[in-house]
This record gives C-alpha cells, sequence and structure tokens, in this order.
C-alpha cells in the first residue's frame, strides 16, 4: 500500500511540474509571438496552437497538486463563525460534494476520451494532433482531484482553517 501512495505522490508532483513547465513554455511562446508581430513577422502557426493545448494542460495537471497544497481560493467566512464541530462537518461536506463533482467529471472526461479514439477524432489546426491526447487530461486530474478532495473528506486534515478571510 506504502508503494501505491509513493507512486501516486510522484504522479501529482509530476503533474505539477509538467504544469509548471508548461507555464513557462507559456511565457516564451507569448512573449516570441509578440515579438515577431513587432518585427512584421506572422508568428508560426503552431506557436499559437501549442499556447492553447499549454492552457488545458497547465490547468488541469496542476488542479490536482493545488487542492493537495489547498492552493486554490477559498473564502472562510462562514466556517470561521461556525463552533470547531460544526465547522470540522461543514468541512468534511463540502470536501464530499467535490469528490462526487470531480468523479463525474472524471467519468464524464473518460467517456469523452473513448468517444475520440472510437471515431479516430482529430485536431487538425496547426498540427494533426490525436484529440483523445487533449482530453485525456480530464479524467485523470478530476479523479486526482477526487482522491485529493476525498483525503480532506475522510483524512485527518480539514480543507478549512477556520480562520476568517480569503486564502490561496
Amino acid at each position: 500500500m506504502q508503494q501505491i501512495a509513493r507512486a501516486y505522490a510522484f504522479l501529482v508532483n509530476a503533474m505539477a511540474l509538467i504544469a509548471a513547465l508548461t507555464l513557462v513554455w507559456l511565457m516564451v511562446a507569448v512573449v516570441t509571438s509578440v515579438l515577431m508581430r513587432n518585427f512584421g513577422v506572422q508568428p508560426f502557426a503552431w506557436l499559437f496552437t501549442s499556447t492553447e493545448y499549454g492552457l488545458l494542460y497547465m490547468t488541469m495537471l496542476g488542479a490536482p497538486w493545488l487542492v493537495r497544497e489547498r492552493g486554490h481560493v477559498h473564502i472562510e467566512l462562514v466556517t470561521a463563525a461556525l463552533p470547531g464541530a460544526m465547522r470540522r462537518l461543514l468541512s468534511r461536506a463540502v470536501a464530499l460534494l467535490c469528490v462526487a463533482v470531480c468523479l463525474v467529471l472524471a467519468w464524464k472526461g473518460a467517456e469523452l476520451v473513448l468517444t475520440n479514439l472510437e471515431r479516430n477524432d482529430y485536431d487538425v489546426r496547426a498540427y494533426f494532433f490525436p484529440r483523445w491526447m487533449l482530453t485525456i487530461a480530464f479524467p485523470l486530474s478530476f479523479g486526482a482531484m477526487a482522491i485529493e478532495f476525498a483525503r480532506f473528506a475522510f483524512g485527518a486534515e480539514l480543507m478549512h482553517s477556520g480562520e476568517a478571510g480569503i486564502h490561496e
């Protein structure tokens, strides 16, 4: 069981690293595109398309790590006003709701990937790119987010600290 937990932690960290590297690529691609336009050169079509793909991958692959680190933005005005037992109950209920939503989205994402594979769909703009390679991020990321929210729903840690304010 410990090896599975380590492999899963490695997967989430690797996804976050890919998201971080993608952010660097987005900066390079946007600066390059702007410089090319300023010099009167038409930017490469693949440059624009790669930034679109990058935004999707960066968002989806970084999200499970953000949930783990409680890096998502949340407001704790209600939970801070509640007594400890009620705050714990509400925090776990919210986390459980997040698990349910993520599982539904992972399921629908998996259906989308299978549909893309069955139809042999391709994105044919600048790249001739199999669409399943784009949509695979949905079940992978939402599945991992479901696991991370489940840790808050059933584990020792709570998603909400009980301190009033906006947390990032």
